[in-house]
């Protein structure tokens, strides 16, 4: 099956414009398949962890994760999103750094010591850098939009062909068995 997603949004339970209902609207809209709500973790309130009603609703797969901050010479962001077994770890907005590739290659590998990395985005609120898409960074390459407001929604998502499940969804991640694509 034809899947749609994006992995990196925010909701007013944290820095987001938009509420949990907002968010899901908008990305069923646009024709997506699968979201992940990834609030920051020292923002976001124990109320606001809860998604499966909206799951129910929107006929979306809605996980739920969390955008942790970990500190490796400087905060650095990895979203933790969860399935109903699996775990998915992303390094997020590398171009956000402000620092020289190899720089940001060995903060990779430094927090990949701390928390277990299965990717890291190629986006940066959802436009491609591509100085990112290299090699030398050895984890699969995700593009997501990290929206925080209604116009950063769909700039940039994966696709994948897999089973409509959480952790099929995951798994494929872990594997590269996706695409990016971008809203141009």
């Amino acid at each position: 099956m034809l899947l749609k997603g994006a992995l990196h949004i925010h909701t007013t339970c944290s820095d987001g414009d938009m509420n949990m209902s907002e968010v899901v609207e908008i990305y069923a809209a646009l024709g997506f398949d699968f979201i992940a709500i990834t609030d920051h973790d020292f923002l976001l309130p124990r109320a606001c962890q809860e998604s499966t009603i909206y799951d129910q609703q929107s006929g979306l797969i809605i996980f739920q994760g969390l955008e942790l901050t970990i500190f490796e010479k400087g905060y650095l962001h990895v979203n933790k999103i969860e399935g109903d077994r699996e775990v998915l770890h992303i390094f997020n907005h590398p171009s956000e750094l402000d620092l020289p590739v190899e720089k940001v290659i060995q903060r990779i590998e430094a927090v990949a010591r701390k928390v277990p990395l299965d990717a890291v985005e190629v986006t940066s609120k959802g436009f491609y850098t591509a100085e990112y898409d290299i090699s030398e960074i050895r984890y699969p390459k995700v593009a997501t939009d990290d929206a925080h407001t209604r116009q950063g929604c769909g700039r940039a998502w994966i696709e994948m062909d897999c089973k409509a499940s959480k952790d099929s969804i995951i798994r494929a991640i872990k594997r590269g068995n996706f695409w990016n694509c971008f809203n141009t």
